[in-house]
């Protein structure tokens, strides 16, 4: 193992999830109500993409693939024993991320070929970076995490390319989901149990999560199935048969790892939640394609409430972990999480609902935005500043 030498930059640069977790949270606050307001007709983007195509592809390879950069540059160091990503390498990486972001809000004179070029380019130097580390560290196992980080960018170029030769984005938005679906799969199917073990085992109980076992595996290739067939064909048979086949596998995947244990820890009790929204989600891949909902519902169960519930489980708990704070929520970041998951219910129920004046719509924007104010109030302070000393004992 490498020894670790010295940083004497900027905090914010120390370590990769910390300019990343940053970002993504102030992107969350501003995109949203800008995308508010595009629906409203109230605003527009000059960029190349179509209003919706801009918000979902946003959502996705802009929040989405920030998250995955900051848990992938953290997680990686940890799997390789190899120094962290920090100082210039991580400006390099924020700024190309940066870029993409103005370039595909039509904010750069690249004109659309030119910004799919630049937008496309984060994602390529994450997957490059990333391999690097793994090969020098030798740590062939982990090699498996590139095959859905690559396929994420190659869902953001085919993204780009179905709406620089159709108008609009079919497949290429749906795909992403998809992989960041699968990534909680593959990721969060392995943490949540892992954390939730280590909780119970330290307050002794005799029941704990059941370990990985080929159930799961065999529970991540059905989900897989069915998150490639609603990519492809979203209101074929196949979709409903492999859509209720996954959302009942994971709901017994789930209830496996004893979430309901957890009642008295907000923070880990998140994960169970969050993950929760994956077979709610399958379900309704199923439904959709059987004609019982609209196809906007599957994409925001799994878009809000899992990628969103779970990512931003994730940046709370890697952020207290990694800046020396104890495991405990507390009532801003639990109400954060509380506000995504009352976003996700209103926006799965659209403009049928109305609460002091707002349809369901606009009530998931305001929602959202109160989650992501009260998580940056509470993780930014600790993103900015150096880490503190050794972690007080969990408490949550």
């Amino acid at each position: 193992m490498k020894t670790r030498e010295i940083y004497e930059g900027p905090a914010l640069f120390s370590y990769g999830f910390r300019p990343f977790f940053l970002f993504a949270g102030v992107f969350a606050v501003v995109v949203i109500p800008i995308w508010w307001l595009v629906w409203r007709g109230d605003v527009s983007i000059s960029g190349h993409l179509a209003s919706t195509d801009w918000h979902i592809h946003e959502m996705i390879f802009g929040y989405g693939a920030a998250v995955v950069a900051g848990f992938l540059f953290t997680a990686v160091p940890n799997w390789t024993g190899r120094m962290p990503t920090r100082g210039w390498p991580l400006v390099v990486l924020l700024a190309l991320w940066l870029a993409g972001r103005a370039s595909v809000a039509g904010l750069l004179p690249v004109g659309p070929v030119g910004a799919a070029i630049i937008d496309q380019m984060f994602l390529l130097a994450v997957a490059a970076m990333m391999a690097r580390e793994i090969v020098a560290g030798r740590n062939w196992k982990n090699l498996k995490v590139l095959v859905p980080v690559s396929l994420l960018w190659g869902a953001n170029i085919l993204f780009h390319v179905e709406a620089l030769t159709q108008g609009v984005s079919d497949i290429g938005r749906r795909l992403g989901i998809a992989l960041l679906i699968f990534l909680i799969t593959l990721i969060g199917g392995r943490i949540v149990p892992s954390f939730t073990r280590n909780w119970l085992a330290q307050r002794r109980s005799e029941r704990l999560p059941v370990a990985f076992n080929r159930f799961d595996g065999v529970c991540i290739l059905i989900g897989a199935a069915a998150l490639v067939s609603w990519a492809i064909a979203p209101f074929h048979t196949a979709s409903v048969l492999a859509g209720g086949a996954a959302a009942l596998l994971h709901l017994m995947r789930l209830l496996r790892w004893r979430g309901l244990a957890t009642w008295q820890s907000p923070l880990l009790l998140m994960l169970h939640v969050a993950y929760l929204m994956v077979p709610l989600g399958f379900l309704s891949i199923g439904a959709g394609a059987a004609g019982l909902v609209g196809p906007a519902v599957s994409a925001h169960v799994l878009g809000i409430g899992s990628v969103v519930g779970m990512t931003l489980a994730v940046m709370m708990r890697a952020t207290m972990g990694h800046t020396g704070r104890p495991l405990v929520a507390g009532p801003w970041l639990t109400s954060a999480f509380a506000l995504i998951c009352g976003a996700t219910l209103a926006r799965v129920a659209g403009q049928n609902v109305v609460l002091g004046g707002l349809n369901g719509v606009d009530l998931s924007a305001v929602l959202w935005t109160l989650a992501f104010v009260a998580y940056l109030c509470r993780t930014g302070p600790w993103l900015l500043s150096p880490k503190i000393g050794r972690k007080a004992a969990s408490k949550s």
